[in-house]
C-alpha cells in the first residue's frame, strides 16, 4: 500500500486555522473582532489559504 501524496496546500491551510484559533483563544481584542497588530496578519494568512483552498476545490468539480 503506497502512502497518499501530502497536499501542501490543505496542510498550510489547517496550520493556518491552527494558529488563527490559538490567537484568537488568547487574545482579547480579536475576540471583540477587531484584530490587533500582531493577530492581523495571522487571521488574513488563514482567509487568504482557505480562499485558495477552496477555489482548488470548487475547479476540481
Amino acid at each position: 500500500m503506497s502512502a497518499r501524496p501530502t497536499d501542501n496546500l490543505f496542510v498550510r491551510y489547517m496550520k493556518a486555522f491552527e494558529d488563527s484559533t490559538t490567537h484568537l483563544g488568547a487574545c482579547a481584542v480579536c475576540q471583540a473582532e477587531e484584530p490587533c497588530e500582531a493577530g492581523t496578519p495571522v487571521h488574513e494568512r488563514f482567509a487568504k489559504l482557505q480562499d485558495a483552498y477552496l477555489a482548488r476545490q470548487k475547479q476540481q468539480r
